[in-house]
């Protein structure tokens, strides 16, 4: 196994059929994760913000820091390197509301539906998420099968579909 970790406002695709692309510190930001199952394409973004306007210059330096910059880089990443965007399977996880369960700028939940919307706009539809709620979470995405696994606390599980805990939807 070859583990290619993801960082915060980062992005990592991989063909390797031994990859494993994992992040970690999932709180209010959202990890996206993407396999094309005919090619054995995977990636895995690590976004932080729903919004570049809010600061154009970061989004030019760091395009995966937002939603809007980072999954059209993703998903760019993914079909330069052969991936067909109606093969693609996605996958969310993220948008919890970490500081206390009335934060006034609910990022997380902006974060949820900026990437909803944006994958929506694209063609690309989510098959599975573990969302909202309170707790950080930790993604892993076998490259090769597309496997995810999410880890939520100390509970480690499949994606395999919807799971929304309050406030993703």
């Amino acid at each position: 196994m070859n583990s290619i970790v993801v960082g915060i406002s980062d992005c990592r695709v991989s063909d390797d059929p031994e990859g494993v692309l994992l992040t970690y510190a999932l709180g209010s930001c959202i990890g996206v994760a993407v396999h094309d199952p005919v090619r054995g394409i995977a990636g895995l973004l690590h976004f932080m913000l729903p919004d570049s306007t809010l600061d154009e210059a970061k989004a030019r330096e760091k395009p995966c820091m937002f939603a809007d910059t980072g999954i059209p880089f993703l998903i760019g990443e993914l079909c330069a390197r052969g991936a067909e965007r109606r093969s693609l399977v996605v996958r969310i996880a993220g948008g919890a509301q970490i500081l206390n369960g009335t934060e006034s700028f609910q990022i997380g939940r902006r974060n949820y539906l900026a990437a909803r919307k944006l994958l929506w706009k694209m063609g690309v539809l989510v098959s599975a998420e573990a969302v909202g709620g309170d707790v950080s979470r930790t993604v892993r995405l076998e490259v090769k099968t597309g496997r995810t696994y999410v880890r939520e606390g100390t509970i480690d599980r499949a994606m395999t579909g919807r799971r929304t805990a309050g406030g993703g939807s």
